[in-house]
């Protein structure tokens, strides 16, 4: 087995393994931190004296032997300090054996662990991407572009607030599991949006967090296959994602939509993605990821940029935004609109987006602004957004299209 094939293996049993240590023990912050010694021992031992029979049980050996050590150190320390021989309760710990069974729904109990209401959405998923993802923190401070002492701080509290929280190691009741399960999907959303376009820095996709959420959202939906907003998510990444190969050019320049060749589209992901939209939308009741995902599959399955069905997508979005009232919905809805009847009917849509203050200073508006005004032929004006576009944005590759559309309208 390759050093890389170890690595995806070691990514694919942390939440096996975290889920059943954190099952037997409940301390999810000592187990969390024993795991990660376990992981790095395997990396360590695994390419020296090959992959064990049993990864995944050698795994929890490990941990548990970790973990036994770090509780009896502690137990000795109290010892020493109280003069007391008795131990509480939760310092009796007993290794598990070879073969600890296999939960089916470890994995799907620890995200919604680490998705808990007490987590701020950049605590959980940070807390996503080191238990369930299996990243390290350096790999997560360097995506989300923070000094690793910083996203260790942040990370160390989300496992506080889940000890603090008193959160069991189970799946919660089935009257709140929706709300929950809402939240896990928000935070696999949000850390595939980071992966797809990263909102800050150097590089225009983090394949890694792209790649990890489908990952995390295919695991969550081999447990629930029912459910039809989780079938929506994946739908959702499967299709987005599948432009991957077309998005950007030899150095590393940002292709838009309608200029990518689609040929290079992963037909694959988008027939799975196609088919999991047909499925879910057989069975009823239909939410806001498997909405955007019927949309993406427009766009997918439209051979050439002109054949795209624009008018339904704009209908589309606007049964998204009558959902929730949502700016980054009104502002596609508004490019949908300007493709099917007319840039002058979408920049009037924006007049009112730009009146409100959790969007008129995003750089999207500015550029989607601009884009309607130069298609309506106002150069000029179109000129002006896209410099303001290119001033807020904080991502290098967005701000270099936006000045090569910059100096393509000055030469004209």
């Amino acid at each position: 087995m390759s050093t890389t094939d170890e690595h995806l293996l070691l990514r694919e049993l942390t939440p096996q393994v975290l889920g059943a240590v954190v099952r037997r023990y409940g301390n999810f912050g000592a187990a969390e931190d024993a795991v990660q010694e376990a992981l790095t021992a395997a990396a360590l031992q695994w390419p020296l004296a090959g992959v064990p029979e049993n990864p995944r049980a050698w795994l929890i050996q490990v941990a548990a032997r970790k973990l036994t050590d770090q509780v009896r150190s502690e137990s000795a320390r109290r010892r020493r300090e109280t003069k007391s021989v008795l131990e509480s309760p939760e310092e009796q710990v007993v290794p598990p054996p070879d073969e600890a069974p296999v939960e089916r729904d470890d994995a799907l109990v620890l995200l919604f662990m680490c998705c808990h209401p007490a987590l701020t959405r950049p605590s959980a998923i940070a807390l996503t991407l080191r238990a369930v993802g299996g990243l390290t923190t350096a790999e997560i401070a360097s995506a989300f572009l923070v000094p690793e002492a910083t996203m260790a701080q942040r990370i160390s509290r989300a496992k506080q607030s889940i000890k603090s929280s008193g959160v069991s190691f189970v799946l919660p009741p089935p009257e709140r599991r929706d709300e929950s399960l809402g939240a896990v999907l928000h935070v696999l959303y949000l850390i595939f949006n980071e992966g797809y376009a990263a909102s800050s820095g150097e590089t225009h996709q983090r394949v890694d967090l792209s790649t990890e959420a489908i990952r995390l959202a295919r695991a969550a939906h081999e447990l629930l296959p029912e459910n039809g907003e989780l079938n929506g998510l994946l739908a959702l990444m499967l299709l987005t994602d599948a432009r991957r190969p077309a998005r950007s050019g030899p150095n590393a320049e940002i292709i838009p939509l309608d200029e990518q060749d689609r040929s290079l589209w992963n037909k694959e992901a988008i027939a799975e993605g196609a088919q999991l939209v047909t499925d879910a939308m057989t069975r009823g009741t239909v939410g806001s990821y498997l909405l955007q995902a019927a949309i993406a599959a427009l766009h997918d399955e439209a051979a050439r940029a002109e054949d795209t069905d624009w008018p339904q997508i704009a209908a589309l979005y606007g049964v998204l935004l009558r959902m929730a009232d949502n700016p980054a919905v009104a502002l596609n809805h508004a490019v949908a609109v300007a493709m099917a009847r007319g840039p002058a009917e979408g920049l009037a849509l924006l007049e009112k987006l730009a009146r409100d203050p959790r969007i008129k200073d995003h750089y999207r508006l500015h550029a989607v602004r601009a884009h309607l005004l130069e298609r309506s032929g106002q150069l000029s004006a179109a000129l002006q957004h896209y410099e303001a576009a290119a001033e807020k944005t904080a991502s290098t590759p967005e701000r270099n299209y936006l000045l090569l559309k910059i100096a393509r309208l000055r030469s004209n």
